[in-house]
């Protein structure tokens, strides 16, 4: 990979600082190292893994976010610099901005991106299908179609406030979904009983792969919304509660089907073993397996503003933009769509 991201997953793990480098520590032998320098963030995995205070220091002064994210796949604590957070412009324009129609457009963009990206991974599927099987062929592209249609929607959706067209644009969603998760259940080798999407509290291999996927992307995007000065915790999609981080759950909408769910789905029809535990969570190896290729997809370049450019970088990149929209410094918020 480009960027180096050190995974804790080790029971009984402590991490310190040895001369500009974080070792990993277990049992008093050293089981990893990473150099400051070259690192992007530390992911801690395991309720049983210690970090030192001076490890702690030395990420915080290289910029190098330390998240931990427990094995379900929610993002539970993320520690940054305490400078991070000291900018107000960019999060006094985005509170405005939740009473106004520039909410409304920002809110509309992000489930725009989500859908037009589950339209373009099902037309993906569908194309080396054409010749092998033309009426699964034929099923995807209307399906991909239907989920544009539901995009198209998005164009009549109107209102003074983000919040006056939420009850709208969840609906627009939620049907998108439909036709979009009925599209996966043709082309991805799931369980014939797979009884389709789950989130919090998933008892099957993939959405609890899909779910610990979503979790490590969240951590890279609280990461990049925080370092553009927006509030995570103002959300225009999702709504307001306390200790939600609700705008990162918007802005985290358009990436999931690009960074999570064509990994995993790969991963899944190339025959890798998801495993489960008695308590319905993915087992330590199935869990790091997950996190590396989703971390490796983040960095593969992707068409983006004429040039190639890695996903993480979109993602950065998308976090600026969503800024200067807020701030007036840009007229329009386009999201991200993949083009495959």
């Amino acid at each position: 990979m480009d960027a180096e991201y050190l995974i804790v997953d080790e029971w009984g793990a402590f991490v310190g600082l040895h001369s500009e480098r974080l070792r990993v520590k277990k049992g008093g032998e050293v089981i990893r190292e990473a150099p400051l320098v070259t690192l992007e963030g530390v992911i801690v995995t395991d309720r049983g893994v210690s970090l030192s205070a001076d490890a702690v220091a030395a990420c915080a002064d290289a910029g190098v976010p330390v998240h931990v994210v427990r094995p379900s796949g929610a993002v539970v604590a993320t520690l940054f610099s305490a400078g991070l957070t000291g900018t107000i412009q960019t999060r006094r324009a985005q509170m405005e901005a939740a009473r106004d129609r520039r909410g409304v457009a920002l809110a509309k963009a992000f489930v725009l991106g989500k859908v037009s990206n589950q339209a373009a991974l099902v037309r993906y599927l569908a194309k080396y299908r054409k010749d092998a099987d033309p009426a699964l062929h034929r099923e995807l592209t209307w399906l991909a179609g239907e989920i544009m249609d539901c995009a198209a929607e998005l164009e009549r959706v109107d209102g003074e406030t983000a919040e006056a067209v939420r009850g709208l644009l969840l609906s627009v969603e939620g049907r998108a979904a439909d036709k979009y998760w009925n599209a996966v259940r043709r082309v991805v080798s799931v369980p014939q009983d797979w009884a389709g999407r789950t989130g919090r509290g998933a008892t099957d291999a993939v959405n609890a792969a899909l779910n610990y996927g979503y979790g490590i992307l969240y951590a890279q995007v609280e990461r990049v919304v925080i370092l553009a000065g927006l509030d995570p915790y103002a959300g225009l999609i999702h709504a307001d509660r306390p200790g939600k981080p609700s705008f990162v759950l918007d802005m985290v909408e358009e990436f999931r089907i690009p960074a999570v769910d064509r990994t995993v789905f790969a991963m899944i029809n190339r025959g890798t073993k998801l495993e489960m535990d008695e308590e319905h969570l993915l087992v330590q190896e199935s869990r790091r397996a997950v996190a590396q290729a989703v971390l490796e997809r983040l960095d593969k370049p992707e068409r983006y503003e004429r040039k190639k450019m890695a996903l993480r970088h979109i993602i950065q990149n998308q976090a600026r933009h969503v800024a200067t929209f807020l701030r007036g410094e840009r007229t329009a918020y386009r999201p991200f769509v993949v083009k495959w």
